[in-house]
């Protein structure tokens, strides 16, 4: 599990357009950040994503809470679930009680290395590549109205070169209509 930030904008910026002139007033508002959480499973890279205002604990156990059940509408029961050593995942006790009561161990990545949590750190690459920047969307909003029939096509559609050119949904067992 990871989270990544991203600016909220009001209209399209120097990323997607090339343009960076704003005006006083684009430069004075103070529009702030928006996090996606995401959870990535180790076999099959089924992804889940939620974007939130902020990365506080309350938030973070109610996206793990949703995960979890996200995770077990597919028949995956998880066990174990990675992450950096940030504050909100070390610390956060409601977390612990929840990783706890339905039996998944929690692991944190050794300090300064992320490559070993590398499959979630792939994904947010591409969610960054794909989702945020391979489009021109009018506002932030307009961004986040578009997460979820991004994430559909990532888990249902979209080839992966370490899956064989197979989307992520194939590895998922027991899975009517999948896409094999």
């Amino acid at each position: 599990m990871d989270t990544k930030r991203f600016v909220r904008f009001t209209r399209p910026g120097h990323a997607v357009t090339g343009d960076r002139h704003r005006t006083g007033q684009e430069k004075r508002a103070r529009v702030g950040y928006e996090w996606v959480h995401s959870l990535v499973d180790d076999h099959s890279r089924l992804a889940y994503s939620e974007l939130h205002p902020d990365e506080r604990a309350a938030t973070v156990t109610g996206f793990i809470e949703r995960g979890l059940a996200f995770y077990q509408s597919h028949g995956i029961q998880p066990k174990r679930v990675i992450s950096d050593n940030a504050f909100i995942y070390r610390n956060n006790r409601c977390l612990a009680a929840l990783l706890a009561d339905h039996g998944v161990r929690h692991l944190f990545i050794p300090v300064r290395r992320p490559q070993v949590n590398g499959k979630v750190e792939r994904y947010q690459q591409t969610l960054k590549r794909a989702w945020a920047l391979g489009q021109i969307y009018r506002s932030s909003d307009h961004r986040a109205d578009a997460l979820a029939y991004w994430l559909r096509h990532y888990n249902q559609h979209r080839p992966h070169s370490s899956l064989n050119g197979r989307p992520p949904i194939s590895r998922v067992h027991n899975v009517p209509r999948q896409d094999i």
